[in-house]
């Protein structure tokens, strides 16, 4: 998936006014979730989604932080300047987009990873329950 059809796909799932907007949500919910992957999770994530996502993913390389999502929400809403509940709308727009652009194997490789409640928010059901 090209940059343009992601960023595409974000301002439709989150109904954003304009690319600009949905570009920043993105850039936001990813630098949240890199920190949240440690680094080599973020870094194959990262190679599958298109140029400049990758690197907003792996950020400052800075070690993975195991929060659940109700806090990786709030760090969202901090992020974007928006409430949780906003948040929440956000994290979903983007993180359904990655679960669209990447395989099955990869996502199911990413949600292992997380707690259960980070499958819902990448639009899957399942449980995925480690760390």
């Amino acid at each position: 998936m090209r940059y343009d059809e992601f960023v595409g796909q974000v301002r439709r799932r989150g109904g954003y006014a304009d690319e600009a907007e949905a570009a920043v949500v993105t850039q936001a919910v990813l630098g949240v979730l890199g920190h949240r992957l440690d680094e080599a999770d973020a870094e194959e994530l990262g190679c599958r989604l298109p140029l400049p996502m990758g690197m907003w993913l792996t950020g400052d390389g800075g070690p993975s932080v195991p929060i659940g999502t109700d806090e990786f929400l709030q760090r969202v809403g901090i992020a974007t300047g928006v409430p949780p509940e906003t948040a929440e709308t956000d994290a979903r727009a983007v993180l359904r987009t990655v679960a669209a652009a990447v395989s099955a194997t990869e996502l199911d490789a990413v949600l292992a990873r997380l707690p259960a409640g980070y499958a819902a928010l990448f639009g899957q059901n399942g449980d995925h329950s480690s760390t």
